[in-house]
């Protein structure tokens, strides 16, 4: 397993090191919850990322305490990053899960250094900062005081209801600095949701994220991600899901198509070939220009869910309120259309 150099990209042979293989523990823990997930534990050398330049992000900094994860959604883009450890990008990106055990207190000493000017962090664009891991490492209350403490801006992208533990630390930081939350639902298929993301917790409590955090003064926006085609697209799964959306009281819905990096690709369409392999050809088809589906249809579902939004009362993320919606990973090239990509 290659540690010394951990990272968001593959880093250049003469990179820093984040840490050396002495400061890994590497723990496993007999509890239903965590049977068969290895956890390695690191002292990380830095937790502020920063978004490389070439990047149309909204924001440049991210911290991400956890790599890996245990929501094992099959598409996940982020599994790519695990084969820079030498680590399996299928199971092993669902059981293998990399912790920055001193994230707390190494983003406090960052954000008091004179260099940092205090700019927007965005969390939950790697891997979900609120997965199950989480509940035992409590790692995000430390980072949410240290933000709050700065009057740091950020934003969280989850799938998770752990956020709601951390309610009161949101509330606190958002009357001193701007908070935004999104939750991710990308449909509210109970059968697609078992299937295609079997760790996560379902659609509907994810909305009730939603509707709690609206409760307590904190806008929360969705992103529909993914819509999964042929799955997850027709008109009445759409229009279900945005209506779900609109009823939890989301300040926006923002649709993202399902897209296909290497490293997420094979391991979905291994899925795909085992639960619906009758679509297997229809894929290939669709995605054999690259990583995105055709620019026709993902402009067709943006224009359906839009239309849906309006009828619901709701709307697509304003530009100016792009800071509270965390996008998690670089847009398409040039000549593509505006279509965000998914966690």
């Amino acid at each position: 397993m290659r540690w010394d150099h951990l990272g968001e990209t593959p880093p250049a042979p003469a990179d820093t090191a984040l840490f050396g293989m002495d400061a890994v523990t590497t723990r496993t823990f007999d509890t239903p919850e965590f049977r068969g997930i290895t956890f390695h534990e690191v002292r990380a050398r830095t937790i502020l990322n920063r978004v490389p330049g070439a990047s149309r992000m909204p924001f440049e900094w991210t911290v991400n305490p956890y790599r890996g994860c245990t929501h094992a959604c099959v598409y996940c883009f982020a599994r790519k990053t695990h084969s820079y450890l030498d680590l399996d990008t299928g199971l092993g990106f669902d059981s293998q899960i990399v912790v920055k055990v001193n994230a707390p207190e190494l983003l406090t000493r960052q954000l008091a250094s004179h260099r940092w000017q205090g700019a927007h962090i965005a969390m939950g664009t790697n891997v979900d900062c609120y997965q199950r891991a989480e509940g035992r490492y409590r790692l995000m209350p430390g980072i949410l005081t240290a933000l709050r403490d700065r009057a740091n801006p950020f934003s969280i992208l989850t799938k998770g209801t752990l956020i709601l533990r951390d309610l009161e630390l949101l509330t606190q930081a958002a009357e001193v600095t701007e908070v935004g939350v999104s939750v991710s639902v990308g449909f509210t298929d109970e059968e697609l949701w078992r299937t295609i993301e079997p760790g996560t917790p379902s659609p509907h409590r994810r909305l009730d994220v939603v509707r709690v955090l609206g409760e307590h003064g904190i806008g929360c926006g969705v992103l529909m991600a993914p819509v999964v085609p042929f799955l997850g697209d027709s008109p009445e799964q759409l229009r279900a899901t945005v209506r779900a959306i609109a009823e939890a009281g989301a300040v926006s819905v923002t649709p993202l198509v399902l897209h296909l990096r290497p490293g997420a690709r094979e391991w979905f369409m291994s899925w795909l070939a085992r639960h619906h392999p009758q679509l297997v050809g229809r894929y290939e088809r669709m995605y054999a220009g690259g990583a995105y589906a055709p620019t026709w249809y993902q402009r067709r579902i943006t224009r359906q869910v839009h239309e849906l939004a309006a009828e619901f009362g709701i709307g697509p993320a304003r530009r100016e309120s792009a800071r509270r919606a965390p996008r998690p990973s670089p847009a398409p090239p040039a000549g593509d259309p505006d279509q965000l990509t998914l966690l």
